[in-house]
């Protein structure tokens, strides 16, 4: 079974990986081309490169053989509906869980410890000592939206720092409560920690009405989708200093220059990179090796999309 597999340099260790495999061939491309060749066109699975995942999705109606999507993010909105029914989508859910819920803490703590008013005391040559109100982690209650892989770890992290966490999924299942649930969860929160992945259900989910339930000089700390949160709703709520928030990821993405949300008091926001630590792709491609490994041995793979089927 042929597989595509990008030749970008951070996808190297990918075509490595799944040159392992009895029964697979790999035959690498360019992200970029808008042209397949005869040859790559036969592959039966294709693997989106590892940055800017979205590149190779006009590429598809040149796959005719087509039977696997693996990519090597933790969502799948960018894909989901874009392939043929018949077409097996599968993420590399489980890969980012450690990257991502360390930036979660990471956000937090910079928050609660006030690291942006103090870096800005340093440009300014400034001994801030008693001029800024630091807060701990220590018994404070957090909210959890979104119970994947990455939920659990942000959980699994707070909890060493004494925090008590309410994790809140879809369904409910032991330990975790589920969507319905969510409105009566929100108030007495400390902190509001979205791992979500974007669905129908969950896009927009985190409006003016979400954030108004929540205790003033709460924190939310975005680490899902963008589209999760209604921007300007939490701009209203930044610039009244009600709120505070941390942001991996924003709606419009990249936030262009002059948007509200670059100059809202008490927010830091970076560039959609949690997970983007050394080693990363590493572990994608780990999982991507497991879910084609899965599709070819004739079941289907952990991570593919519900109701998706060979």
């Amino acid at each position: 079974m042929q597989v595509l597999v990008s030749s970008e340099p951070d996808d190297e260790v990918g075509a490595e990986k799944l040159s392992s495999l009895n029964g697979i061939e790999v035959c690498t491309y360019d992200p970029n081309v808008s042209e397949l060749t005869d040859e790559q066109g036969k592959s039966e699975i294709l693997i989106p490169p590892y940055r800017s995942s979205h590149r190779p999705i006009p590429l598809l109606e040149q796959l005719p053989h087509l039977r696997m999507v693996q990519l090597l993010s933790a969502g799948v909105d960018e894909w989901a509906g874009r392939i043929p029914a018949h077409v097996i989508l599968s993420s590399a859910r489980g890969a980012h869980a450690g990257p991502v819920s360390e930036w979660v803490l990471s956000a937090i703590l910079a928050q609660y410890r006030q690291w942006p008013a103090l870096v800005r005391f340093q440009d300014a040559e400034v001994w801030a000592h008693r001029r800024f109100a630091a807060d701990t982690l220590d018994g404070k209650r957090v909210l959890i939206v979104g119970a994947g892989s990455i939920g659990l770890a942000v959980a699994r992290r707070l909890e060493t720092f004494n925090a008590s966490c309410t994790l809140v999924a879809s369904v409910a299942r032991e330990g975790i409560h589920g969507a319905v649930e969510l409105p009566s969860l929100v108030r007495g929160q400390h902190v509001v920690v979205i791992t979500a992945p974007l669905t129908d259900r969950t896009r927009g989910l985190v409006n003016a009405e979400f954030l108004a339930r929540m205790d003033d000089g709460a924190l939310v700390v975005n680490a899902g989708r963008g589209q999760i949160v209604d921007t300007m709703a939490l701009v209203f709520e930044l610039q009244s200093g009600r709120l505070r928030a941390a942001l991996d990821v924003t709606d419009p993405e990249p936030l262009p220059a002059g948007h509200p949300l670059w100059s809202s008091p008490g927010v830091i926001i970076s560039p959609h990179s949690a997970r983007t630590v050394p080693g990363v792709n590493v572990l994608c491609y780990t999982v991507a090796l497991e879910q084609v490994a899965d599709f070819l041995g004739g079941r289907v793979p952990l991570n593919a999309v519900p109701g998706k089927s060979t």
